[in-house]
């Protein structure tokens, strides 16, 4: 049993190395050769692994993640569709247009005039949002710990992601005050299926780590973001980003960076009611 959950923890390091890569290379030409040097599995088994791993073929993985990225960037920024083709590694805008429709059954030019289309199914209930307006911060690079999980995010087991970060802090004697909890949540909802949205709990630190295990090391990139301050139920996340991305985003100038947002827990769910946990939630802008 020891021997298979080692051997998990072998891939799932590994799986970390090409995730990160494709994620920060969208623009260039990924090559396989590439990605299985990075991972240094097998030439020979690269293909069977990344896909056991991932739960489809690496160059889905990349296409997929490639026209979501397109998707977000169409509806959430005044990119020209032109420069969002290149940027997400496509030859040319007809290429990126073809794609989209065959993704989403819509052409991106149709989706960027009609920005509150629904191109994937969710139910969302109308709320009361206790949110404030945003302040404008520049933020710090920030070094981190932290652990991926993948699947809706109403079902990830938040709590087994934390106490594996803090267990790693107790292991390596990372302790010191100013630790942060912050999750980056990679996917839209809106625009990827469940069971291949992605998201990294991160506890910032202040000491120099290993990765162990599960647990990565990585800087968070630093830079302006537009910081809201949200008090109500985690349940509510859905709503409180359809009002940043949908209206608050709409009427002002900002456009969004290429980082992930990030959400900034404030106080601990297992000791705090719904209604009074607090969360800042970083919009990266420029």
């Amino acid at each position: 049993m020891l021997q298979r959950e080692n051997n998990k923890v072998f891939y799932k390091q590994k799986l970390n190395r090409i995730t990160e890569y494709i994620h920060n290379n969208l623009d260039k030409k990924i090559s396989i050769s590439t990605l299985a040097e990075i991972s240094h599995f097998s030439p020979y088994h690269f293909h069977r692994i990344s896909r056991a791993l991932l739960g489809e073929p690496i160059g889905v993985y990349i296409s997929r993640i490639r026209i979501e990225t397109a998707a977000k960037m169409i509806r959430y920024s005044k990119l020209p569709i032109e420069d969002i083709a290149y940027s997400v590694g496509y030859d040319a805008p007809s290429s990126l247009s073809k794609a989209f429709k065959n993704h989403f059954n819509i052409p991106p030019i149709y989706y960027r005039k009609h920005r509150h289309h629904t191109i994937k199914t969710t139910n969302i209930m109308e709320v009361s949002l206790n949110i404030k307006k945003p302040k404008i911060l520049t933020i710090d690079n920030k070094y981190c710990l932290f652990y991926s999980m993948q699947g809706a995010y109403q079902t990830l087991d938040y709590a087994n992601a934390w106490a594996k970060l803090w267990n790693e802090v107790k292991t390596q004697k990372l302790f010191t005050a100013g630790i942060e909890h912050i999750g980056l949540p990679f996917d839209d909802p809106n625009v990827t299926d469940d069971e291949k949205i992605r998201y990294e709990a991160c506890l910032i630190i202040h000491k120099t780590a290993k990765p162990s295990g599960e647990t990565g090391v990585k800087t968070l990139t630093g830079g302006a973001f537009a910081v809201f301050h949200y008090q109500g139920s985690y349940a509510n996340f859905p709503q409180v980003y359809n009002f940043i991305f949908n209206t608050w985003l709409m009427e002002n100038n900002y456009q969004l960076r290429d980082e992930p947002v990030r959400e900034k827990y404030l106080n601990n769910p297992n000791k705090t009611e719904e209604s009074k946990l607090k969360t800042e939630i970083y919009i990266p802008i420029i």
